[in-house]
């Protein structure tokens, strides 16, 4: 019997084949999930399973008989409960129908199963949380680094704008100045001009008392 044979088998006591098919699945991930996190899962009247160390050992090829290294190991193993045993020894009788070959399972039956899923899913939940929460971080981190350097370039630009239009300015106010340099430098070159006329009417004045005194 393979799975979806023994999904078969269930499905009319389930309710349909999904039901059936969901109820098996939902057990075998829980017996695997619960071993692999080295719980013993339990089952009474049906078995239990464990996971088992294995240290490391010496075995031998069985086609050419050379030695072998096997590295230290971990496996599932499943212990057959005893009524399972004598069901299938003969030493109890099968029972026609019904469920007979298990029986319900007492309160703390199944070690550590549901403690084991219910923490695994809380810390994988919280992984993921963690995880979500550090990349909305990261990408806040991003923007602002992003947005600081954008404002940072704007600020040269503009300040690199800036000296260019005083470079350019500078040489505008120093022409102006040469401009003015030169038409003030005429100006009072005329009126150097101008002040050899004021010696010659002082002559004409110093004549003029000469000439009266000699009258």
């Amino acid at each position: 019997m393979n799975k979806a044979q023994l999904v078969e088998a269930i499905a009319d006591k389930l309710g349909g084949r999904q039901q059936a098919a969901e109820a098996v699945d939902a057990v075998l991930d829980a017996i695997v999930r619960a071993t692999v996190a080295g719980d013993r899962v339990s089952v009474t009247g049906f078995g239990s399973f464990e996971k088992v160390d294995r240290p490391a050992r010496y075995a031998r090829n069985p086609q050419t008989g050379e030695r072998v290294r096997v590295k230290k190991t971990s496996v599932p193993r499943f212990r057959a409960g005893q009524g399972f045993k004598d069901l299938v020894s003969g030493s109890k009788k099968l029972p026609k129908g019904g469920e007979v070959a298990v029986k319900k399972a007492p309160k703390g039956s199944l070690s550590g199963q549901a403690p084991t899923i219910a923490k695994s899913a809380a810390k994988k939940a919280a992984a993921k949380r963690t995880a979500a929460k550090k990349t909305t971080a990261k990408k806040t981190a991003a923007k602002k680094t992003t947005a600081a350097a954008k404002k940072a370039t704007a600020k040269k630009t503009t300040a690199k704008k800036t000296t260019a239009a005083a470079k350019k300015a500078t040489p505008a106010k120093t022409t102006a100045k040469k401009a003015t340099a030169k038409k003030t430098a005429p100006a009072k070159k005329a009126t150097a001009k101008k002040a050899p006329a004021k010696k010659t009417s002082a002559r004409k004045t110093t004549a003029k008392k000469a000439t009266a005194r000699k009258k």
